[in-house]
Protein backbone atom coordinates (compact mmCIF):
# COMPACT_ATOMS: atom_id res chain seq x y z
CA UNK A 1 0.00 0.00 0.00
CA UNK A 2 1.30 3.45 -0.89
CA UNK A 3 2.18 5.76 1.97
CA UNK A 4 2.57 9.52 1.79
CA UNK A 5 5.41 11.58 3.27
CA UNK A 6 5.46 15.34 3.73
CA UNK A 7 8.99 16.73 3.31
CA UNK A 8 10.14 20.14 4.52
CA UNK A 9 13.13 22.19 3.44
CA UNK A 10 14.73 25.27 4.97
CA UNK A 11 17.14 27.65 3.23
CA UNK A 12 15.92 26.57 -0.21
CA UNK A 13 12.94 28.81 0.48
CA UNK A 14 15.30 31.81 0.47
CA UNK A 15 16.70 31.22 -3.02
CA UNK A 16 14.42 33.70 -4.79
CA UNK A 17 14.19 33.22 -8.54
CA UNK A 18 16.40 30.11 -8.33
CA UNK A 19 14.17 28.41 -5.80
CA UNK A 20 12.53 26.06 -8.30
CA UNK A 21 15.97 24.85 -9.44
CA UNK A 22 16.83 23.83 -5.86
CA UNK A 23 13.40 22.27 -5.29
CA UNK A 24 13.61 20.24 -8.49
CA UNK A 25 17.10 19.00 -7.59
CA UNK A 26 15.84 17.88 -4.19
CA UNK A 27 12.90 16.10 -5.83
CA UNK A 28 15.33 14.34 -8.17
CA UNK A 29 17.64 13.29 -5.33
CA UNK A 30 14.74 11.88 -3.31
CA UNK A 31 13.60 9.84 -6.30
CA UNK A 32 17.12 8.53 -7.02
CA UNK A 33 17.56 7.48 -3.39
CA UNK A 34 14.45 5.28 -3.42
CA UNK A 35 13.86 4.26 -7.03
CA UNK A 36 15.65 0.93 -6.57
CA UNK A 37 12.97 -0.02 -4.00
CA UNK A 38 9.91 1.27 -5.90
CA UNK A 39 9.97 2.06 -9.61
CA UNK A 40 6.48 3.60 -9.37
CA UNK A 41 7.12 6.08 -6.56
CA UNK A 42 5.77 9.59 -7.05
CA UNK A 43 7.35 12.88 -5.96
CA UNK A 44 5.69 16.26 -6.35
CA UNK A 45 5.74 19.69 -4.80
CA UNK A 46 3.26 22.23 -3.51
CA UNK A 47 4.14 25.73 -2.21
CA UNK A 48 6.70 25.24 0.58
CA UNK A 49 6.36 21.46 0.68
CA UNK A 50 7.51 18.34 -1.16
CA UNK A 51 5.57 15.08 -1.12
CA UNK A 52 6.67 11.49 -1.64
CA UNK A 53 4.24 8.66 -2.33
CA UNK A 54 5.69 5.15 -2.24
CA UNK A 55 4.98 1.54 -1.34
CA UNK A 56 8.50 1.07 0.05
CA UNK A 57 8.70 -0.16 3.65
CA UNK A 58 8.50 2.82 5.99
CA UNK A 59 11.72 1.96 7.87
CA UNK A 60 13.65 2.05 4.57
CA UNK A 61 12.06 5.35 3.53
CA UNK A 62 12.91 6.96 6.87
CA UNK A 63 16.52 5.71 6.77
CA UNK A 64 17.09 7.10 3.29
CA UNK A 65 15.35 10.44 3.76
CA UNK A 66 17.49 10.99 6.86
CA UNK A 67 20.55 10.98 4.57
CA UNK A 68 19.35 13.40 1.88
CA UNK A 69 20.89 16.87 2.06
CA UNK A 70 18.33 19.65 1.74
CA UNK A 71 15.67 17.96 3.87
CA UNK A 72 15.13 19.74 7.19
CA UNK A 73 12.42 17.38 8.43
CA UNK A 74 9.75 14.98 7.19
CA UNK A 75 6.66 13.15 8.40
CA UNK A 76 4.52 10.20 7.35
CA UNK A 77 1.12 11.86 6.74
CA UNK A 78 -2.52 11.16 6.09
CA UNK A 79 -3.98 13.13 3.19
CA UNK A 80 -7.61 14.05 3.80
CA UNK A 81 -10.24 16.29 2.31
CA UNK A 82 -11.10 19.64 3.91
CA UNK A 83 -14.10 18.02 5.61
CA UNK A 84 -13.94 18.71 9.35
CA UNK A 85 -15.72 15.48 10.31
CA UNK A 86 -13.09 13.45 8.50
CA UNK A 87 -10.31 15.33 10.31
CA UNK A 88 -11.75 14.80 13.76
CA UNK A 89 -12.23 11.05 13.21
CA UNK A 90 -8.62 10.61 12.09
CA UNK A 91 -7.34 12.74 14.97
CA UNK A 92 -9.22 10.57 17.45
CA UNK A 93 -7.91 7.42 15.78
CA UNK A 94 -4.30 8.57 16.27
CA UNK A 95 -4.93 9.15 19.98
CA UNK A 96 -6.65 5.78 20.45
CA UNK A 97 -3.90 3.93 18.56
CA UNK A 98 -1.31 5.55 20.80
CA UNK A 99 -3.26 4.58 23.93
CA UNK A 100 -3.18 0.94 22.80
CA UNK A 101 0.56 1.05 23.40
CA UNK A 102 0.54 3.21 26.55
CA UNK A 103 -1.64 3.54 29.63
CA UNK A 104 -1.85 7.34 29.42
CA UNK A 105 -0.47 10.24 27.40
CA UNK A 106 -0.22 14.00 27.32
CA UNK A 107 -1.16 15.54 23.99
CA UNK A 108 -1.83 18.70 22.04
CA UNK A 109 -3.16 19.63 18.62
CA UNK A 110 -1.06 21.96 16.44
CA UNK A 111 -2.93 23.40 13.46
CA UNK A 112 -1.59 25.47 10.57
CA UNK A 113 -3.82 27.07 7.98
CA UNK A 114 -2.24 28.31 4.75
CA UNK A 115 -5.72 28.22 3.17
CA UNK A 116 -7.19 31.37 4.68
CA UNK A 117 -10.61 30.60 3.18
CA UNK A 118 -11.08 27.61 5.45
CA UNK A 119 -13.95 28.13 7.90
CA UNK A 120 -11.86 27.70 11.07
CA UNK A 121 -8.65 29.55 11.83
CA UNK A 122 -5.72 27.69 13.43
CA UNK A 123 -6.69 28.41 17.04
CA UNK A 124 -10.31 27.42 16.50
CA UNK A 125 -9.34 24.18 14.79
CA UNK A 126 -6.91 23.25 17.56
CA UNK A 127 -9.56 23.88 20.20
CA UNK A 128 -12.35 21.99 18.43
CA UNK A 129 -10.23 18.94 17.62
CA UNK A 130 -8.79 18.82 21.14
CA UNK A 131 -12.26 19.11 22.64
CA UNK A 132 -13.51 16.27 20.43
CA UNK A 133 -10.67 14.00 21.58
CA UNK A 134 -11.29 14.72 25.26
CA UNK A 135 -15.01 14.01 24.87
CA UNK A 136 -14.39 10.63 23.25
CA UNK A 137 -11.52 9.19 25.30
CA UNK A 138 -11.30 8.17 28.97
CA UNK A 139 -10.17 11.43 30.58
CA UNK A 140 -8.11 9.51 33.15
CA UNK A 141 -5.84 8.41 30.31
CA UNK A 142 -5.14 11.76 28.66
CA UNK A 143 -4.19 15.29 29.57
CA UNK A 144 -3.50 18.41 27.55
CA UNK A 145 0.08 19.68 27.59
CA UNK A 146 0.76 22.66 25.32
CA UNK A 147 4.50 22.82 26.04
CA UNK A 148 6.02 19.32 26.12
CA UNK A 149 3.34 16.87 24.98
CA UNK A 150 4.17 13.22 24.48
CA UNK A 151 1.89 13.22 21.43
CA UNK A 152 1.67 16.27 19.17
CA UNK A 153 -0.89 15.86 16.41
CA UNK A 154 -0.28 18.28 13.57
CA UNK A 155 -3.01 19.36 11.18
CA UNK A 156 -2.15 21.38 8.07
CA UNK A 157 -4.93 23.03 6.08
CA UNK A 158 -3.84 23.68 2.53
CA UNK A 159 -5.62 24.77 -0.63
CA UNK A 160 -7.34 21.53 -1.61
CA UNK A 161 -6.55 19.07 1.18
CA UNK A 162 -5.71 18.68 4.85
CA UNK A 163 -2.80 16.67 6.20
CA UNK A 164 -2.48 15.02 9.61
CA UNK A 165 0.69 13.65 11.19
CA UNK A 166 2.13 13.04 14.64
CA UNK A 167 5.78 12.16 13.99
CA UNK A 168 8.48 14.53 12.77
CA UNK A 169 11.90 13.17 11.74
CA UNK A 170 14.74 15.70 11.67
CA UNK A 171 16.81 15.65 8.46
CA UNK A 172 20.38 16.84 7.90
CA UNK A 173 19.36 20.14 6.27
CA UNK A 174 21.68 21.98 3.94
CA UNK A 175 21.37 22.12 0.15
CA UNK A 176 20.55 19.36 -2.38
CA UNK A 177 23.57 17.48 -3.71
CA UNK A 178 24.59 18.80 -7.11
CA UNK A 179 23.45 22.41 -6.89
CA UNK A 180 26.94 23.61 -5.92
CA UNK A 181 28.81 21.57 -8.54
CA UNK A 182 31.53 18.90 -8.58
CA UNK A 183 34.18 19.08 -5.87
CA UNK A 184 37.22 16.86 -5.34
CA UNK A 185 37.75 15.22 -1.95
CA UNK A 186 41.20 14.09 -0.81
CA UNK A 187 39.99 10.90 0.90
CA UNK A 188 42.28 8.89 3.18
CA UNK A 189 41.45 6.04 5.51
CA UNK A 190 41.41 8.33 8.55
CA UNK A 191 38.64 9.91 10.59
CA UNK A 192 38.79 13.47 9.25
CA UNK A 193 38.47 13.38 5.45
CA UNK A 194 35.17 11.41 5.29
CA UNK A 195 33.63 13.94 7.68
CA UNK A 196 34.91 16.80 5.51
CA UNK A 197 33.33 15.09 2.49
CA UNK A 198 30.02 14.77 4.32
CA UNK A 199 30.07 18.46 5.17
CA UNK A 200 30.70 19.28 1.51
CA UNK A 201 27.73 17.10 0.53
CA UNK A 202 25.53 19.03 2.97
CA UNK A 203 26.40 22.24 1.13
CA UNK A 204 25.23 20.89 -2.21
CA UNK A 205 28.59 19.65 -3.52
CA UNK A 206 28.85 16.42 -5.50
CA UNK A 207 32.08 15.01 -4.14
CA UNK A 208 34.61 13.08 -6.23
CA UNK A 209 37.04 11.35 -3.83
CA UNK A 210 40.69 10.81 -4.73
CA UNK A 211 42.65 8.26 -2.72
CA UNK A 212 46.45 7.83 -2.91
CA UNK A 213 47.48 4.17 -2.72
CA UNK A 214 51.11 3.14 -2.28
CA UNK A 215 51.38 -0.62 -2.63
CA UNK A 216 53.24 -2.42 -1.05
CA UNK A 217 53.67 0.26 1.64
CA UNK A 218 49.90 0.34 1.98
CA UNK A 219 48.12 -2.95 1.38
CA UNK A 220 44.84 -3.88 -0.27
CA UNK A 221 43.09 -3.86 3.13
CA UNK A 222 43.75 -0.12 3.32
CA UNK A 223 42.31 0.35 -0.15
CA UNK A 224 39.25 -1.70 0.78
CA UNK A 225 38.82 0.43 3.90
CA UNK A 226 38.71 3.60 1.75
CA UNK A 227 36.19 1.96 -0.59
CA UNK A 228 34.00 1.18 2.44
CA UNK A 229 34.22 4.83 3.53
CA UNK A 230 33.22 5.92 0.02
CA UNK A 231 30.29 3.50 0.22
CA UNK A 232 29.03 5.25 3.36
CA UNK A 233 29.36 8.67 1.72
CA UNK A 234 27.57 7.37 -1.39
CA UNK A 235 24.45 6.82 0.72
CA UNK A 236 24.36 10.58 1.28
CA UNK A 237 25.05 11.38 -2.37
CA UNK A 238 23.38 8.50 -4.31
CA UNK A 239 26.57 7.52 -6.17
CA UNK A 240 30.27 8.29 -6.09
CA UNK A 241 33.17 8.05 -8.54
CA UNK A 242 36.23 7.12 -6.48
CA UNK A 243 39.67 7.59 -8.05
CA UNK A 244 42.52 5.45 -6.72
CA UNK A 245 45.93 6.90 -7.60
CA UNK A 246 49.07 4.75 -7.62
CA UNK A 247 51.43 6.97 -5.61
CA UNK A 248 54.28 4.50 -4.99
CA UNK A 249 56.80 5.77 -7.58
CA UNK A 250 56.30 9.41 -6.54
CA UNK A 251 56.59 8.50 -2.87
CA UNK A 252 59.87 6.68 -3.45
CA UNK A 253 61.20 9.66 -5.41
CA UNK A 254 60.32 12.02 -2.55
CA UNK A 255 61.83 9.66 0.01
CA UNK A 256 65.05 9.42 -2.00
CA UNK A 257 65.62 13.08 -2.89
CA UNK A 258 63.87 15.34 -0.36
CA UNK A 259 64.84 16.31 3.20
CA UNK A 260 63.15 13.95 5.65
CA UNK A 261 61.57 16.68 7.73
CA UNK A 262 59.85 18.15 4.65
CA UNK A 263 58.48 14.86 3.29
CA UNK A 264 54.90 15.25 4.53
CA UNK A 265 54.50 18.76 3.16
CA UNK A 266 56.09 17.98 -0.23
CA UNK A 267 53.96 14.84 -0.45
CA UNK A 268 50.84 16.89 0.22
CA UNK A 269 51.78 19.49 -2.41
CA UNK A 270 52.07 16.78 -5.06
CA UNK A 271 48.83 15.13 -3.93
CA UNK A 272 47.02 18.43 -4.37
CA UNK A 273 48.46 18.82 -7.86
CA UNK A 274 47.37 15.33 -8.90
CA UNK A 275 43.92 15.78 -7.36
CA UNK A 276 43.44 19.01 -9.28
CA UNK A 277 44.45 17.40 -12.59
CA UNK A 278 41.92 14.60 -12.04
CA UNK A 279 39.11 16.84 -10.82
CA UNK A 280 39.50 19.35 -13.64
CA UNK A 281 38.61 16.57 -16.08
CA UNK A 282 35.29 16.22 -14.20
CA UNK A 283 34.60 19.96 -14.31
CA UNK A 284 35.47 20.24 -10.63
CA UNK A 285 35.28 23.65 -8.99
CA UNK A 286 37.25 23.11 -5.75
CA UNK A 287 39.12 20.59 -3.60
CA UNK A 288 37.98 19.55 -0.11
CA UNK A 289 40.52 18.38 2.48
CA UNK A 290 40.12 17.10 6.03
CA UNK A 291 42.57 19.59 7.49
CA UNK A 292 41.91 21.25 10.86
CA UNK A 293 44.22 24.06 11.96
CA UNK A 294 47.01 22.90 14.23
CA UNK A 295 45.86 19.30 14.55
CA UNK A 296 49.07 17.79 13.12
CA UNK A 297 52.41 19.11 11.84
CA UNK A 298 51.22 19.45 8.24
CA UNK A 299 48.22 21.53 9.35
CA UNK A 300 49.94 24.49 10.96
CA UNK A 301 49.22 27.81 9.29
CA UNK A 302 52.77 27.90 7.94
CA UNK A 303 52.34 24.43 6.42
CA UNK A 304 48.98 25.38 4.93
CA UNK A 305 50.55 28.55 3.50
CA UNK A 306 53.13 26.61 1.48
CA UNK A 307 50.60 24.07 0.15
CA UNK A 308 47.85 26.55 -0.79
CA UNK A 309 49.53 27.93 -3.96
CA UNK A 310 49.80 24.50 -5.64
CA UNK A 311 46.30 24.13 -7.10
CA UNK A 312 44.57 26.88 -9.03
CA UNK A 313 41.28 25.55 -7.70
CA UNK A 314 40.24 26.81 -4.25
CA UNK A 315 40.91 24.49 -1.31
CA UNK A 316 37.94 24.06 1.03
CA UNK A 317 38.56 22.99 4.63
CA UNK A 318 35.17 22.33 6.29
CA UNK A 319 36.79 21.08 9.54
CA UNK A 320 38.83 24.24 10.01
CA UNK A 321 37.40 25.25 13.38
CA UNK A 322 36.56 21.82 14.82
CA UNK A 323 38.59 19.93 17.40
CA UNK A 324 39.21 16.18 17.29
CA UNK A 325 36.38 15.30 19.68
CA UNK A 326 33.87 17.19 17.54
CA UNK A 327 35.15 15.48 14.39
CA UNK A 328 34.95 12.05 16.02
CA UNK A 329 31.39 12.69 17.19
CA UNK A 330 30.36 13.65 13.66
CA UNK A 331 32.12 10.58 12.22
CA UNK A 332 30.11 8.39 14.59
CA UNK A 333 26.90 10.15 13.61
CA UNK A 334 27.37 9.66 9.86
CA UNK A 335 28.62 6.07 10.16
CA UNK A 336 32.29 6.35 9.13
CA UNK A 337 34.03 6.18 12.52
CA UNK A 338 34.11 2.39 12.99
CA UNK A 339 35.57 1.99 9.50
CA UNK A 340 38.12 4.78 9.94
CA UNK A 341 39.60 3.30 13.13
CA UNK A 342 40.37 -0.04 11.49
CA UNK A 343 44.16 -0.53 11.90
CA UNK A 344 45.32 -0.09 8.31
CA UNK A 345 47.82 2.66 7.57
CA UNK A 346 47.87 5.15 4.72
CA UNK A 347 51.05 6.36 3.00
CA UNK A 348 51.14 9.64 4.94
CA UNK A 349 51.25 7.90 8.32
CA UNK A 350 53.87 5.37 7.18
CA UNK A 351 56.30 7.98 5.79
CA UNK A 352 55.73 10.63 8.44
CA UNK A 353 59.09 12.18 9.45
CA UNK A 354 60.47 11.60 12.93
CA UNK A 355 60.73 15.36 13.42
CA UNK A 356 58.55 17.11 10.80
CA UNK A 357 58.96 20.78 9.96
CA UNK A 358 56.05 22.69 11.52
CA UNK A 359 56.98 26.19 10.32
CA UNK A 360 58.20 25.75 6.73
CA UNK A 361 59.12 28.66 4.49
CA UNK A 362 58.39 28.66 0.75
CA UNK A 363 62.09 29.07 -0.07
CA UNK A 364 62.86 26.05 2.09
CA UNK A 365 60.24 23.93 0.31
CA UNK A 366 61.39 24.94 -3.17
CA UNK A 367 64.97 24.10 -2.28
CA UNK A 368 63.83 20.74 -0.91
CA UNK A 369 62.02 19.99 -4.17
CA UNK A 370 64.69 21.21 -6.60
CA UNK A 371 66.16 17.76 -7.32
CA UNK A 372 62.74 16.13 -7.77
CA UNK A 373 61.92 14.88 -11.26
CA UNK A 374 58.27 13.90 -11.04
CA UNK A 375 56.49 15.55 -13.99
CA UNK A 376 56.31 12.31 -15.96
CA UNK A 377 55.39 10.39 -12.80
CA UNK A 378 52.54 12.82 -12.12
CA UNK A 379 51.18 12.39 -15.66
CA UNK A 380 51.40 8.63 -15.28
CA UNK A 381 49.63 8.73 -11.89
CA UNK A 382 46.78 10.81 -13.35
CA UNK A 383 46.41 8.73 -16.51
CA UNK A 384 46.49 5.36 -14.72
CA UNK A 385 44.21 6.28 -11.80
CA UNK A 386 41.67 3.53 -11.20
CA UNK A 387 38.03 4.63 -11.35
CA UNK A 388 35.63 2.82 -9.04
CA UNK A 389 31.93 3.65 -9.42
CA UNK A 390 30.08 3.21 -6.15
CA UNK A 391 26.29 3.07 -6.09
CA UNK A 392 24.34 3.97 -2.97
CA UNK A 393 22.85 1.11 -0.93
Amino acid sequence: MNKLYLIRYGEIALKGENRSLFENKLLSNIKKSLENTDKNLITYKTPGRIFLKTSTDQSVVIDRLLKIAGIVSFSPVLKLSLNYNEMKKETLKIVKNTLEERENISFRITARRSNKKYKYDSMELQYKLGEYVIENVDQNKIEVDLHQPELNINVEIRKHNSYIYSKVHQGIGGLPVGVTGNVGLMLSGGIDSPVAGYMGIKRGAKIIPVYFHSFPFTGDKTKQKVIELANVLANYQNNIDLYVVNFTDILQEINKKCPNKLMTIIMRRLMLKITELIIEKKNGKAIITGESIGQVASQTLDAIRVTNPIPKLPILRPLLGLNKVQIINMAKKIGTYDISIQPYEDCCSIFVPYSPETHPKMEQIKKGEETLDVDDLIKKAVNTAELINIEAY
